[in-house]
């Protein structure tokens, strides 16, 4: 059987989508699919070799720049929103023009992607293979409701990265064939992981304060993930526990880390506790989470976090044996339990976190049993390897 991937991204990037999507094309082909990811050549000019090696994946899928029409660096800076817009769905028709013409040369039997325009308009143009689209949003304009009701009705599958996604999608098009599939790890970067103190060592971090960690990209479309929350809540704690917390950032970009180191300072916080890696390599990503003493995912309460995010990091946090808090959101309910496999709180709420990171860094059984059932259900629920047989299982 032979799948393509479709992706309109700029493939290699820092973003966790780029790992997601390379990840699951080598879960596919370990599946025995023969994978090809299709990607829009977007001016990077790094070749497909240097794809495989950014992301730490192996060649077991091939990989192949499709043309497109982008003149997205020159408008990004110069037009409206509005108009960027514009310019981005026609480079995504573009890109799938050029897909619907591959296709007809490759004739796969399943054509997969997160883009809904480009995989809409490859279904009308080659409409011999079984489309599945991978959503992770929920339009709110006319025209991008318009695509995704068009593209679930077209759909043989429709895969909903969290519960309140699908329940969107159903109500916008009631017939449609969804599977719930939340993100997910690769299992062999979690199986040998160092000791807390063999991390730090490794990034030369300091071994005495207790590391209250974050990994990854530090906003989203212009939102704050809630680092500003978890400064707040350190400034909260007791006294000697305020002493000897640090927070560890690994991830990017720089200029809203210097923000946070800011803001750090000027709430009377060590400027020696405040722990920045920048971005990491993929690979390293496992060794990074080993050096932290408790992961904190501290969404806040917008629609997008709340309902239709599934982030990587949840997963690998969950996966690093380490004692996870995180805000309490709808879009993660059916994997997290309070009290079992983390330590959730009220979304938004400073105390409340300080609060929890009180237990986390007081109650060592605590801490064991959190990390352990994490450890336990992602190992058997969400790997990428998993999920991959769970999505294609649907396809038969």
């Amino acid at each position: 059987m032979r799948l393509i991937y479709l992706t309109g991204a700029r493939l290699p990037n820092p973003m966790a989508h780029g790992v997601q999507i390379t990840q699951n094309c080598e879960a596919f082909a370990a599946a025995g699919y023969d994978v090809r990811l299709w990607y829009a050549r977007r001016g990077s000019p790094a070749g497909k070799d240097a794809l495989y090696a950014f992301y730490g994946v192996p060649q077991t899928f091939k990989a192949h720049k499709l043309p497109c029409l982008n003149v997205l660096p020159w408008v990004e800076t110069r037009l409206p929103a509005p108009f960027v817009a514009l310019v981005f769905n026609i480079m995504l028709i573009t890109f799938g023009v050029a897909a619907a013409i591959g296709a007809r040369f490759v004739r796969p039997d399943v054509i997969y992607g997160r883009d809904p325009l480009a995989l809409w308009l490859v279904s009308l143009l080659y409409p011999r293979a079984k489309m599945v689209w991978e959503a992770h949003s929920l339009k709110t304009s006319g025209r991008g409701r318009w695509i995704q009701r068009h593209t679930l009705k077209r759909a043989f599958l429709t895969v909903a990265i969290t519960a309140p996604l699908r329940d969107d999608l159903h109500a916008l098009e009631p017939a449609a064939n969804l599977l719930v599939a939340h993100d997910g790890i690769r299992r062999t970067r979690f199986e040998s992981l160092p000791t807390r103190d063999e991390a730090r060592a490794a990034v030369k971090w300091p071994r005495e304060p207790f590391v209250v960690g974050y990994m990854g990209r530090l906003t989203t479309y212009g939102m704050s993930k809630g680092v500003d929350l978890i400064i707040a809540a350190i400034s909260l704690l007791p006294p000697d526990l305020r002493a000897r917390a640090a927070l560890g950032l690994v991830g990017g970009p720089d200029d809203i880390a210097e923000q946070y180191r800011r803001l750090w300072v000027e709430a009377g916080l060590d400027p020696a506790l405040f722990l920045y890696a920048g971005q990491v390599p993929s690979d390293d990503v496992p060794r990074w989470m080993s050096a932290f003493d408790a992961c904190v995912l501290p969404l806040p309460k917008q629609s997008h976090f709340v309902y239709y995010t599934s982030p990587l990091k949840l997963f690998e946090y969950m996966a690093s044996r380490r004692p996870l808090i995180a805000s309490d959101l709808p879009s993660w309910a059916d994997v997290l339990a309070d009290g079992y496999n983390a330590l959730l709180f009220e979304p938004e709420s400073a105390p409340a976190l300080s609060a929890a990171l009180v237990h986390v860094m007081t109650d060592a059984a605590l801490c064991a049993r959190l990390a352990g059932n994490a450890h336990r259900d992602v190992f058997a629920h969400h790997t990428w390897d998993k999920r991959a047989e769970q999505i294609l299982s649907r396809l038969t």
